[in-house]
């Protein structure tokens, strides 16, 4: 149940998803690149449920039938590439996106793909990324989700819009921690201090 106003840090990185949401300028191709735990799947999927949002505003409205499809994992037209082995392989890539996305949405203005752990793609699911990439039919949209973004391809760098997520303020995850997720003063500011700004280990460590 989450929308932008919830997301603690990743101020500019917000401005610029609204922004292109507000002009009409959303990118054919993103890549969130952070560390484990620095946010972003939540970005992407937050990012996702606001371009679907019935109500097309710059945060997601959590009422229209999209909004709640996309909190219970259901939404159609979001697509999360999955993979079983220990990298992504070409067949995952031909068979979960480009024999899929010549068809059109099925309710949504747009038919998004998030790819997680997109630097486990070899060098030939990349390849097979980049055709898509290059020739996109308009209502698509594609998010990789990186830890490392120096492993792809330098011709799928150059066609997304590179987002790096920088580490989130000790005192803004220490908020975080105490009213969204109800610790205590002392557990949040040793889990913050420890965490070096990466939200996801500062909730783990606490936990």
């Amino acid at each position: 149940m989450l929308s932008f106003q919830d997301i603690s840090g990743h101020e500019q990185i917000i401005e610029h998803l609204q922004n292109a949401i507000q002009q009409n300028k959303v990118s054919h191709a993103y890549i969130f690149n952070g560390e484990k735990g620095s946010g972003k799947k939540l970005l992407a999927t937050t990012f996702a449920k606001t371009l679907q949002c019935e109500e097309g505003g710059i945060e997601p409205c959590m009422k229209c039938k999209s909004c709640i499809q996309t909190d219970s994992m259901n939404q159609p037209d979001i697509i999360r590439v999955t993979h079983e082995k220990a990298g992504i392989m070409v067949d995952d890539i031909r068979q979960q996106i480009n024999s899929d996305i010549e068809i059109k949405p099925y309710s949504s203005k747009y038919k998004i793909y998030i790819i997680d752990e997109a630097e486990k793609m070899n060098e030939a699911a990349q390849n097979a990324l980049l055709k898509t990439i290059e020739e996109p039919p308009e209502y698509a949209v594609i998010l990789l989700l990186a830890d490392n973004a120096e492993r792809l391809l330098p011709t799928i760098l150059s066609r997304c819009i590179l987002l790096n997520l920088k580490p989130v303020s000790t005192e803004q995850i220490k908020k975080h921690l105490m009213e969204k997720r109800g610790f205590t003063d002392y557990q949040a500011e040793i889990s913050a201090d420890f965490a070096q700004g990466n939200l996801g280990k500062a909730i783990r460590y606490a936990a």
